[in-house]
């Protein structure tokens, strides 16, 4: 028995002399990125890691924290990431939920989440953005060369937390299969190959960063130009070297943006990839026209990873996210029911293949609630298909929120403004955005007229993370309900549409 993602997606290629990543400090090869993980999948397993055991982190994006997470697969861990925004009563739930064997943090979290760590049993590491810190010290006092763990398919290799509508997040389970198939995929479609080179400047916990792009060129052999964080000006001192870039809509606005951005500078570049958040149709028509090329915009979501995509030879369609991936079955319905609609008319997306995930950590009702009998998971999204084929998304069946490819869910929100004094009750919207896709938006209902939009930016600052925290904070004297006494959010939606424009 193998282990089926890591022997399947960075073996292949772990003694090449290659180079794996690019960085602003020099050059990886696939060889040293394999000696790093072997030291640490050695140290993982010596401090008490077993197969399946969690290992959380929040630390800033480093070549030590993807060897982590490609470590721990190597160990038979499961990898567990989590936002850099998060702060430290968000992290108490997540800890407390999926109780990790091991944590890691930025040195500047370790006494907060010290207590949290104790509390379940958790050994605690530091990790840098610089990749110092106390996992790197340990790390380093083990040699190689470590023999992955043997793991099956169905076996848990991360769990990406998620938000809902109700309740708190849930814990998506994604095993070995998930995102290998993620890969592999998207090797075919794309034309992928170890002739590519990645422009990588994505975030590092979630799908669309940390999996599809990190999986995918290691499954290939080709390299990627690993940055910190996403910023025009060094997405064009890079691009040069490039072939290839996925990112989310913000980063095409900033380099639409950006006087630099011509269609010279782009002009090598094969394939321009674009997810997490819909890409608004102008962005789409812009960015064609300034460049000749056109962005191809997919679709997918924590539990599914990648689902569509707009054709790689053929019409990339502005406004829609193309067709189902190979494997993957889609269908349009009823959402009551559930029954297939024909072409044409809205319904929510359910879906079905060796993308989507296993079912959420813990919570075996809700992930009933999630699938249908004939194994189809109920996605949430609203979309209408047309007579070509082309999935075009049009909303949510629920209200929640998606800004800056990250997911808001607004009973969080409201519930930590409706405890500020002054407050009578609050309705958290999303409004359309042109950087963000979405931006979080907070409509207040007064007890006191005295209270202002400051203090309630105040209040929630420590509470939540900065993605999560209204954009635009307004008031008025009545939230609009149905007859049924329900707060109708689409009416605020509507009544605030051009807020951001």
């Amino acid at each position: 028995m193998t282990n089926y993602l890591y022997d399947g997606v960075f073996a292949p290629h772990a003694d090449s002399q290659k180079i794996f990543l690019h960085t602003p400090d020099g050059d990886i090869s696939y060889a040293e990125f394999t000696a790093l993980t072997d030291r640490i999948a050695a140290m993982l397993v010596a401090t008490g890691l077993a197969p399946g055991d969690r290992v959380a982190v929040q630390a800033d994006k480093s070549v030590m924290l993807f060897a982590l997470y490609v470590a721990t697969v190597k160990a038979g861990g499961v990898y567990l990431p989590l936002n850099t925004g998060y702060t430290a009563a968000e992290l108490d739930y997540f800890l407390g939920d999926a109780k990790p064997r091991i944590v890691v943090v930025a040195g500047k979290a370790e006494a907060a989440i010290a207590p949290i760590a104790t509390r379940i049993g958790a050994a605690l590491m530091t990790l840098e953005a610089d990749e110092s810190g106390t996992l790197r010290d340990a790390a380093m006092s083990h040699e190689g060369p470590f023999s992955a763990v043997p793991r099956d398919s169905e076996d848990l290799a991360a769990i990406l937390y998620t938000s809902g509508t109700t309740g708190r997040s849930k814990g998506a389970k994604l095993c070995h299969r998930n995102l290998r198939s993620n890969a592999a995929v998207p090797r075919g479609c794309w034309r992928f190959t170890a002739d590519d080179v990645l422009l990588r400047m994505l975030p590092v916990y979630h799908t669309h960063g940390l999996f599809v792009a990190g999986n995918l060129l290691a499954l290939v052999g080709g390299s990627m130009i690993f940055l910190p964080k996403y910023s025009a000006d060094v997405a064009l001192d890079w691009m040069p070297k490039a072939t290839t870039m996925m990112g989310v809509p913000t980063f095409y606005t900033r380099l639409l943006d950006h006087a630099g951005f011509t269609r010279e500078a782009s002009a090598h570049m094969r394939l321009f990839i674009s997810g997490s958040a819909p890409l608004l149709a102008e962005t789409h028509r812009q960015f064609e026209a300034r460049t000749g090329k056109a962005i191809l915009e997919r679709y997918g979501m924590t539990e599914t990873n990648m689902s569509t995509s707009n054709p790689f030879d053929g019409d990339r369609r502005a406004g829609t996210v193309g067709f189902a991936l190979p494997g993957v079955e889609i269908r349009i319905a009823d959402a009551q029911t559930g029954a297939p609609l024909p072409d044409g008319e809205i319904g929510i997306i359910e879906q079905r293949g060796d993308n989507v995930f296993l079912g959420y950590w813990e919570m075996p009702e809700k992930t009933a609630e999630s699938f249908r009998d004939d194994g189809f998971f109920i996605t949430g999204d609203m979309a209408v298909r047309d007579a070509d084929g082309y999935i075009s998304i049009v909303g949510r069946d629920k209200d929640l929120i998606i800004s800056g490819g990250l997911n808001v869910y607004p009973k969080e929100v409201e519930g930590m403004i409706d405890a500020i004094e002054g407050v009578l009750e609050s309705a958290v919207i999303g409004v359309p955005h042109r950087d963000f896709g979405e931006a979080v938006v907070a409509v207040i209902v007064r007890s006191d007229d005295a209270l202002e939009a400051g203090t309630v930016e105040a209040a929630l600052a420590d509470q939540l993370a900065k993605f999560k925290q209204p954009k635009a904070i307004l008031f008025t004297s009545a939230l609009p309900r149905n007859s049924m006494g329900k707060v109708q959010k689409a009416e605020l939606r509507k009544a605030h549409d051009g807020l951001f424009a």
